[in-house]
């Protein structure tokens, strides 16, 4: 183990220097944060142990700094009597491990060393196991490992250490929301909340209650105080979704939000401090949306301080194999089911598909596939895709009338009805196309009401073919 000790008092240097070389590690020593810096250069410390108060440079700049540089080891800080809040204060804010009272305990501080270095291998083994899964196509819940998805891990590992405000742009269902998750998660917020909101489902006379909060009385229906998106995210992250459809009064407040980074609740008149980071995301062009006056142009350009867009699924086919797996595997814990794989079939029929709702359709194709699978592989005739015509209008290659956007239950549903046309009304070979018993059809057939559904029992439709 190598420890770096900073400490102004000669005496107490020397001692903390002596007694960690007796334990058999190495060990550098300061005589404040800008010795400290110097040394650095040459010698790279495992655990630094560091008084607060010091001239030049104290402990508490030293870990800044340090931490901005992405370059803080665990940090033991060494505080007299009666400033065990003050070293309590520094040790969280600056991301330390813990703290120790003067008279320095040799005991004590031989365990804090341990327990600091061990936290500091875990550490590195978590980033190095991060940067692996990255290599591999694998950030957080996003997969791809095509050129484009890999530049946007690369984007989300410089963006996400810093505090800055990132616009993210892309076509509905391109993962907006999973990178502004990714960057939180690789963010010095991560521990604190995410909240999302969707600007396009909330009525605009809500929208202002929703972020700011408001009081009781406030309005008329505001029987109780409640806090807004803006307090509950608190130390955390907020993620503005559909940006470009908040109405343009309620960017005009946003704006004046992120210039003085305070608000107040409706009806409120005590001003609160927005220690939030902000991740906002449109599927407009925003160059567009402010010629439409959709978005207010000052909003947009304290909104872009760092932009992401993330192309349609289309533009990157070859990650879809990678995406399907990755769905599979987390609706086979959701439903219980026991699908293994793709069938190549199943997988030419996916990525022949032009996917207009990108990876958000692909999961709905993927999770109806799966429940009509069960278990084993995933076969062609599991999945169902409409095609999309450029109207916007969509049936299947059959002439189906089944669009997107329609529940599972409701193309369900047609879908039974064609089978029952092609064959005839034979409800064993229906069952059979579709892959499922005569008895699940008849429930089906009951379910959905249609015709056919008293005409005789399971059994008597399978009997009548023998």
């Amino acid at each position: 183990m190598r420890v770096l000790v900073v400490d102004d008092d000669v005496e107490q240097r020397g001692f903390l220097k002596k007694v960690i070389l007796s334990w058999g590690h190495q060990a550098e020593s300061a005589s404040d944060g800008a010795d400290a810096l110097r040394l650095l250069s040459s010698f790279s410390p495992n655990v630094i142990v560091t008084d607060l108060k010091m001239p030049r440079m104290d402990g508490f700049e030293l870990m800044r700094h340090l931490r901005d540089q992405g370059a803080l080891p665990p940090t033991i800080v060494l505080t007299a009597f009666g400033s065990i809040e003050l070293a309590l204060e520094t040790v969280h804010d600056n991301g330390g491990f813990w703290y120790l009272e003067k008279p320095v305990d040799a005991g004590s501080l031989r365990a804090l060393l341990k327990r600091a270095a061990d936290q500091g291998r875990l550490a590195s083994e978590n980033e190095r196991l991060r940067q692996e899964l990255t290599q591999r196509g694998v950030l957080g819940d996003i997969v791809g490992q095509s050129p484009e998805m890999l530049n946007i891990f690369a984007l989300i590992r410089q963006v996400g250490p810093t505090d800055a405000g990132v616009l993210l742009t892309g076509e509905s269902g391109s993962g907006k929301e999973l990178v502004a998750r990714a960057i939180h998660a690789a963010s010095p917020r991560s521990a604190e909340p995410f909240l999302a909101i969707n600007c396009a489902a909330l009525p605009e006379t809500l929208m202002e209650s929703e972020l700011f909060g408001h009081e009781k009385g406030a309005f008329t229906g505001a029987l109780e105080r409640r806090a807004g998106a803006l307090e509950l995210a608190q130390g955390g992250t907020l993620f503005l979704d559909e940006i470009g459809e908040m109405p343009l009064q309620m960017q005009a407040k946003l704006l004046r939000v992120l210039e003085d980074f305070r608000f107040r609740r409706l009806g409120g008149k005590t001003e609160m401090l927005a220690d939030v980071r902000l991740i906002s995301a449109t599927n407009r062009v925003p160059e567009n949306a402010i010629k439409e006056g959709k978005l207010r142009e000052d909003l947009y350009y304290r909104l872009n301080i760092f932009h992401i867009h993330l192309p349609p699924l289309r533009d990157h086919i070859e990650d879809l194999p990678l995406i399907a797996a990755a769905w599979i595997e987390k609706l086979n814990r959701k439903h219980g089911t026991r699908v293994t794989h793709l069938d190549p079939t199943a997988l030419e029929a996916l990525k022949a598909h032009r996917w207009e709702g990108n990876v958000r359709e692909l999961r709905n194709v993927i999770e109806r596939a799966m429940i009509l699978a069960g278990e084993g592989p995933l076969l062609r005739n599991h999945l169902y895709m409409p095609t999309q015509r450029s109207s916007g209008a969509a049936t299947t290659p059959t002439g189906l009338g089944i669009q997107v956007g329609m529940s599972i239950d409701e193309a369900e549903r047609v879908l039974i009805e064609a089978t029952l046309h092609q064959t005839k009304n034979n409800k064993t070979r229906a069952a059979t196309t579709l892959g499922i018993s005569a008895k699940t059809l008849h429930v089906k057939l009951k379910q959905y009401r249609l015709n056919g559904a008293d005409d005789e029992s399971p059994e008597q439709s399978e009997s009548a073919t023998l």
